[in-house]
C-alpha cells in the first residue's frame, strides 16, 4: 500500500508545518475590517477549501432569494453547539453578499464595546458613514430603523455573537434601565422592521451550549432574546453529522485520488471480512462508503473526534476536530500509513497532546507518559515483550493510544470494545490476534487502564496499587515469607526426617543414625555439612538428605512471592476506597496465591542430594502438579523408595548378595554402621528394617546367624527363628557353610571366595520378566521411574503395555525383589500375574 500522504495531498500550510491554530478560529469581524487569515480574507481561498455543506447551500440560496425581492424567511437563526460552524456561514454570507453587490452590515458582539457603541448606531455608521438618526442608548424605535434601511435596502445584516454584547451591555445603566434591555428592545425592533422592508434579511448566531452562557444572568438574557427573536426567524443548521468527513477533507487536503484511495480501502476490507473485525450490525458495503468519504482517515478517526470529544461542551466541534487532524497530519507526513487510524496519533507530539488534555484535564498529562509515551512506560514495555517480530509495530502503544482516544466524552460513553481497538490497530499482513495479546499485556502492565473495562482513569488501577506494593517489600519480608511456605508445607507430626531448615553451622546437624532432611538456599553450603560436624569429620553421612532450591526458579518464585505479599497488604490498607469489582478481583487474586504458594514453593525447593560413593547425587523432583496433596518432604520420601534410594523393608537376597557374595561371614552391626556411614549404601528409615531382613534370610536359609567364638564364626540359627541385636560379635553365615551339619551348632573355618559375573557359581539371573499391573490413580510416575532406573539399566529391551515386559539381558534376583517388586508394593499397585526365568 502507498503512503496515504502520496494519494491524499495535503494542503502546503499543513504539510509543511506553518499554519498555527488561530487559522482555524474563523473571526467574521477580521474579515469585516480586513484583517483576516488569507483563507478567510479571500474568497477565492477561502471557497476553495470551504466545503460548501447542503446547510450552506440552502442558507445561500434562501438569503439570496430574500435580497433579490423573491420573499423568503426574514431572520434567519444559525444554531449549533460550540464550532459547529456559524461563523464560517456567516463569512460564506459575507463575500457572497460583496459578489452579489448588495449592502452588507457585519455585528460582532465580542469585537464591540457597549460603553462606546450600540448596535443601532454601529449599523447607521456602517450604512452612512455616521451615527446621526440612531444617537442615543435608548432604542431607536421602528420608524427610525425602517427609514434608515429601506434606502439600503438589499440589505443584508449579519450578526454574530450578539448574546455577549447583550451580557456586557447589563453593566451599563440607561435611566431607570440599563443597555442590555434596550439592546433585547432594539433586536425586537429589528426583526420586525426587516420584516417589512422586502429586500432585507436578518442572519444572526445564538449559542446552543449553556457553557456559553457565562452565567445565570446570561442565561436569562438568552432567554428573552431567544424569545424576541424566535417569533419569525427560522433555524439553520450549517453542518450536518454525515458531512463533517467532507469538511475535514476540503480544508486539510489539495486533492484526493479516489481511485487509488478505493483500492486501499478494499484491501483493508477483505482483510476485516476475514479477520471479524467490523463491528456487529455493520455492512460491508456501508463501511466502504463511509471510509471513501472520510479517505485518508479512517471512519472511526472522525466518528471518535467529532462525536465522543465534540461533545464536552469545551470542544469547538469542527473547529476542534480540524485543528488536531491538522497537527496528526503534519506529524504523519513522513509516515509510510496508507491511510489514519486512532492509533496513529502521537501522543508525544506535544500540541497533539495538549489540543486533548485541556478538555479532561491536565493530570492526564502525568497518565499519557506514565501509561503510552515514557520510555519505561506500560505500552514500551508491551511493544517489546511481544517479540521482535512486532517490534517495529509498536502494537503495545498503538493499542493503548486507541483505547486512549476511545476513552473520553462529554456524556456517559465511554471506552473501546475489542473490536473496535482491531479496527483501529491492525495490519493487513499480520493477524488480528496480536491485538488481543497486546491488550492483555497492558491490562497487567498500565497503571491507569480500568479495572472495569478498555478506559482510562486519572486513578491508579489495582495493577498500579499493586506495583507500588511490591516495590515496597523487602528482602526480610520475603525471606520470612519463604521460610513461612516451607515450613507450612513439612509434615508435623510423624515426620519422615528430622528436617533442618536454613542451619548456619555444620554443629548444628547432630552426628548421629537418624535420617535427616537439611534444607537450604544454596548447594554450595551442602559440603561443609556432609563432611563435618562443626571442627569434627562426620561420621554418620549417609544419613543426611539435603533439598536445594533451584537457582533459575528464584526470580520466578520472589515475583510470585511478592505479589502474594502485596495482594495482602492491599486488603489490609483501609486507605484504600476500591470498587466492588475491585474488591471482587482482590479476593480472587487473594484466593489464587494462596492456592499456589504450596505449588510454587515446591517447584523452587526440588532439588534433593544425597550421600554417593563420590561426592553427593542429584534427584530433581520435577515440576509439581497443580493441586499437590503431599507436603515437601513426603514427597521425597515416597520418591527415594521408588528410586532405591531408601528402604522400609530388605529383601534378604540383597544382604546375601551383597555381603556374603565374597565372605564366609560379616559382623551385623557392620552392615548395619555401613548403612549410616558410608555414602552410596543402602538407606533405611530404622534398624529394624535389617532386624526383620536377617530374620527372614536365617528362616529361609539363605544364610545362617551366629556370633564370633575365638575369633571363628559360629552359627547358632538356620533355617530356623533368630533375634539378631545388631551388636558386637552378631555374624551372618555363608548358607552351604550352615549347611554341612544341619541343627548342630558348628564352627566355620574364615575363608573368602570371589565370584565374577559371568561365573558358574555366580548368583542365577533372571532373564526375562513378564508383569501385568493393576496401578492406582497417580501413581503410574512411580512405576514409570522404576522403569526408568532399574529395569531399562539392566535389560536391552523394555515394553510398557500397563504391563511390564523385559527381556535380552539380567537382574540379580535380590535387585528384582528389592528394586522392583518392592517399589511396585509400595506405589500400591497390584501385581495381576507374574513371570519370569
Amino acid at each position: 500500500m502507498k503512503p496515504f500522504s502520496t494519494i491524499a495531498i495535503p494542503h502546503s500550510d499543513i504539510l509543511e508545518g506553518q499554519l498555527t491554530m488561530d487559522v482555524f478560529a474563523a473571526d467574521l469581524w477580521q474579515v469585516f475590517k480586513g484583517e483576516a487569515p488569507e483563507e478567510y480574507q479571500n474568497p477565492g481561498v477561502f471557497f476553495r477549501k470551504t466545503f460548501l455543506t447542503a446547510g450552506i447551500r440552502n442558507l445561500l440560496d434562501i438569503v439570496k432569494k430574500r435580497l433579490d425581492g423573491k420573499g423568503g424567511d426574514p431572520v434567519i437563526q444559525l444554531q449549533t453547539p460550540f464550532g459547529g460552524g456559524k461563523t464560517h456561514s456567516l463569512i460564506a454570507l459575507y463575500h457572497k453578499a460583496k459578489e452579489w453587490k448588495v449592502n452588507v452590515v457585519v455585528i460582532d458582539g465580542t469585537a464591540l464595546d457597549p460603553k462606546d457603541t450600540t448596535l443601532w448606531g454601529e449599523i447607521e455608521k456602517q450604512l452612512t458613514g455616521e451615527v446621526n438618526l440612531l444617537k442615543g442608548q435608548t432604542a431607536p424605535g421602528r420608524e427610525k430603523l425602517k427609514n434608515l434601511l429601506r434606502k439600503r435596502q438589499p440589505l443584508l445584516i449579519l450578526m454574530d455573537e450578539i448574546l455577549q454584547y447583550t451580557t456586557k451591555s447589563a453593566g451599563i445603566k440607561v435611566g431607570s434601565s440599563n443597555l442590555a434591555s434596550q439592546t433585547i428592545a432594539f433586536m425586537q425592533e429589528l426583526t420586525e422592521t426587516v420584516s417589512v422592508i422586502p429586500k432585507s434579511i436578518l442572519v444572526l448566531t445564538l449559542p446552543s451550549s449553556l457553557i456559553e452562557h457565562y452565567d445565570e444572568n446570561a442565561e436569562k438574557l438568552f432567554k428573552q432574546l431567544q424569545k424576541v427573536v424566535g417569533r419569525m426567524e427560522k433555524v439553520f443548521t450549517p453542518v450536518r453529522d454525515e458531512e463533517i468527513a467532507e469538511v475535514i477533507r476540503r480544508r486539510l487536503f489539495n486533492s484526493i485520488n479516489e481511485r487509488e484511495a478505493s483500492e486501499i480501502i478494499d484491501e483493508f476490507l477483505d482483510y476485516a471480512e476475514k479477520e471479524r473485525i467490523l463491528l456487529e450490525g455493520v455492512e460491508k458495503s456501508v463501511y466502504r462508503e463511509k471510509f471513501k468519504a472520510s479517505f485518508p482517515f479512517q471512519p472511526e478517526v472522525i466518528d471518535v473526534l467529532y462525536k465522543r470529544w465534540g461533545s464536552f461542551p469545551t470542544f469547538q466541534r469542527t473547529r476542534g476536530v480540524l485543528r488536531i487532524l491538522a497537527l496528526v497530519v503534519h506529524s504523519l507526513k513522513s509516515s509510510k500509513a496508507p491511510f489514519i487510524r486512532l492509533a496513529d496519533f502521537d501522543l508525544e507530539n506535544d500540541d497533539i497532546r495538549r489540543e486533548l488534555i485541556k478538555h479532561i484535564g491536565q493530570e492526564f498529562d502525568s497518565v499519557i507518559a506514565a501509561d503510552i509515551t515514557s520510555y519505561n512506560s506500560g505500552a514500551k514495555k508491551v511493544d517489546k515483550s511481544l517479540g521482535p517480530a512486532y517490534s517495529s509495530y509498536s502494537f503495545g502503544t498503538k493499542v493503548a493510544t486507541t483505547i486512549f482516544m476511545y476513552s473520553f466524552s462529554g456524556g456517559p460513553e465511554k471506552g473501546a470494545n475489542v473490536n473496535e481497538i482491531k479496527l483501529s490497530c491492525s495490519e493487513v499482513n499480520i493477524p488480528s490476534s496480536i491485538i488481543v495479546e497486546a491488550i492483555d499485556k497492558l491490562k497487567e502492565n498500565l497503571y491507569y487502564l480500568s479495572d472495569e473495562g478498555l478506559f482510562f482513569t486519572n486513578q491508579p488501577n489495582l495493577n498500579r496499587i499493586l506495583l507500588d506494593k511490591m516495590e515496597n517489600i523487602d528482602e526480610k519480608t520475603l525471606a520470612d515469607e519463604e521460610e513461612k511456605l516451607l515450613t507450612e508445607n513439612i509434615k508435623k507430626k510423624d515426620a519422615y526426617f528430622d528436617v533442618y531448615l536454613y542451619p548456619t553451622n555444620s554443629k548444628d546437624i547432630p552426628d548421629n543414625k537418624s535420617l535427616k532432611l537439611i534444607i537450604l538456599k544454596e548447594y554450595e553450603k551442602c559440603k561443609d555439612f556432609f563432611e563435618k560436624c562443626g571442627d569434627k569429620p562426620r561420621i554418620y553421612r549417609n544419613t543426611i538428605i539435603f533439598l536445594c532450591s533451584l537457582e533459575s526458579e528464584r526470580t520466578k518464585f520472589e515475583q510470585f512471592l511478592k505479589r502474594k505479599l502485596a495482594w495482602q497488604s492491599i486488603e489490609k490498607d483501609k486507605k484504600l476506597h476500591l470498587t466492588d469489582e475491585q474488591k471482587e478481583r482482590l479476593k480472587k487474586e487473594l484466593k489464587r496465591s494462596d492456592e499456589e504458594g504450596k505449588q510454587q514453593i515446591r517447584n523452587l525447593y526440588r532439588c534433593v542430594f544425597l550421600p554417593a560413593k563420590e561426592g553427593l547425587k542429584e534427584i530433581n523432583l520435577g515440576i509439581a502438579t497443580y493441586g499437590i496433596g503431599r507436603t515437601i518432604d513426603e514427597e521425597i520420601y515416597e520418591t527415594l523408595k521408588t528410586e532405591g534410594e531408601l528402604f522400609e523393608k530388605l529383601n534378604p537376597l540383597s544382604i546375601e548378595d551383597k555381603y556374603l557374595k565374597d565372605k564366609d561371614y560379616v559382623e551385623t552391626k557392620n552392615i548395619l554402621e555401613s548403612f549410616y556411614k558410608t555414602p552410596g549404601e543402602i538407606r533405611i528409615t530404622n534398624e529394624k528394617i535389617l532386624k526383620d531382613a536377617i530374620k527372614e534370610g536365617v528362616k529361609k536359609g539363605l544364610f545362617g546367624f551366629g556370633r564370633i567364638e575365638k575369633e571363628k564364626p559360629l552359627c547358632e540359627s538356620f533355617k530356623a527363628d533368630c533375634s539378631p541385636d545388631l551388636k558386637d560379635n552378631e555374624v551372618i553365615i555363608k548358607a552351604e557353610l550352615c549347611e554341612k551339619i544341619p541343627g548342630e551348632v558348628q564352627k566355620i573355618n574364615d575363608k573368602t571366595e570371589e565370584y565374577k559375573e559371568d561365573d558358574k557359581d555366580s548368583p542365577p539371573k533372571i532373564r526375562l520378566i513378564h508383569i501385568k499391573l493393576k496401578i492406582p490413580t497417580g501413581k503410574l510416575s512411580d512405576i514409570v521411574r522404576m522403569i526408568n532406573n532399574t529395569i531399562k539399566s539392566k535389560f536391552e529391551q523394555v515394553d510398557i503395555k500397563i504391563e511390564i515386559f523385559a527381556q535380552g539381558g539380567g537382574i540379580l534376583k535380590s535387585e528384582y525383589e528389592d528394586k522392583i517388586k518392592e517399589t511396585i508394593k509400595q506405589t500400591g499397585a497390584e501385581i495381576e500375574s507374574e513371570q519370569t526365568e
